[in-house]
């Protein structure tokens, strides 16, 4: 198992690289960006509640006067994060919004810098930079052909990285306290569901259920398991065979990678040789960026 463990954070990425497949056909049938966001997460949430269940119920406990983390996960971090990445999706393409997202460590050390006094290095700053010269590269900014981007949807993109990051922030937090990350997962994503309720166009869910029930309601079962079940699920279990600095740095590799061939495949976002080379050096300074550096474990 130990051979092929470094593939499950790989699968973890070309998982999460998928979402913009499932966000851009929901979005072409009608539906919103909150009653996408609000069929994935609650589908997700029933999903982990049996998981849990059959698997571990304690994982099912939290403390009251730790709820707040699990708020902050779900109803700020996780809902900015994915309401920012289907707007980037909407306007961008697939590789270029996957690549923005993947800059999340780079505001991680920013905001870790803020919570845990953890010192910001000129290694750090200079993988940064390599970072945001991929993401310019694959933007298409610099070709007067390049793929359709706009201001807003690389704001916005930019926006789901920060909040990604605060994820990772308020997540650690609550393994700190020893809460498993399937906890962590459960309870934001079922947070986050249960605020966006009111805001689903729950007319269009039932009308998509209707156009095609077999193929429809696999689909958005699917969307769920996809984006935040399996890929968590798949990267948590990798940790048992992998280190965790590694397991990152794989999955962050992987997620644009996928996300520029699921945008060939399916939508001919057919990439500049200048935007593949922005993705490989927006690999490279992530990847130098989560390595640990000399000296420290």
């Amino acid at each position: 198992m130990k051979n092929f463990a470094i593939l499950l954070p790989l699968i973890a990425g070309i998982l999460w690289g998928s979402v913009g497949v499932f966000v851009r056909k929901l979005t072409a049938f009608g539906m919103n960006n909150y009653t996408i966001l609000s069929t994935r997460v609650l589908g997700a949430a029933i999903l982990l509640f049996i998981g849990i269940l059959v698997y571990n119920k304690s994982f099912l406990r939290i403390k009251i006067k730790d709820v707040w983390i699990f708020l902050g996960c779900g109803v700020i971090a996780m809902l900015g994060l994915n309401y920012c990445y289907t707007e980037a999706i909407n306007s961008l393409s697939l590789s270029l919004a996957a690549v923005l997202l993947s800059l999340s460590p780079v505001f991680v050390i920013f905001i870790a810098a803020i919570v845990f006094k953890e010192k910001i290095t000129k290694r750090k700053i200079v993988c940064t930079l390599i970072a945001f010269l991929g993401c310019l590269l694959v933007s298409g900014i610099l070709e007067s052909n390049g793929l359709t981007w706009s201001g807003f949807g690389i704001f916005v993109g930019t926006l789901a990285a920060v909040f990604y990051a605060l994820y990772s922030i308020l997540s650690k937090l609550a393994m700190e306290r020893n809460y498993s990350v399937f906890t962590t997962i459960f309870y934001s994503v079922l947070f986050m569901g249960i605020v966006l309720i009111p805001f689903t166009d729950w007319h269009t869910v039932v009308a998509f259920a209707a156009a095609e029930p077999s193929n429809n309601v696999a689909f958005m079962i699917l969307h769920s398991l996809c984006a935040n079940v399996l890929p968590y699920v798949v990267y948590t279990f990798s940790l048992n065979y992998v280190e965790a600095g590694n397991a990152s740095i794989v999955a962050a590799a992987g997620e644009p990678s996928a996300a520029m061939l699921f945008g060939i495949m399916f939508f001919s976002e057919i990439p500049s040789f200048l935007g593949v080379t922005g993705l490989v050096i927006t690999i490279i300074g992530i990847t130098l960026l989560s390595a640990p550096e000399r000296g420290k474990g």
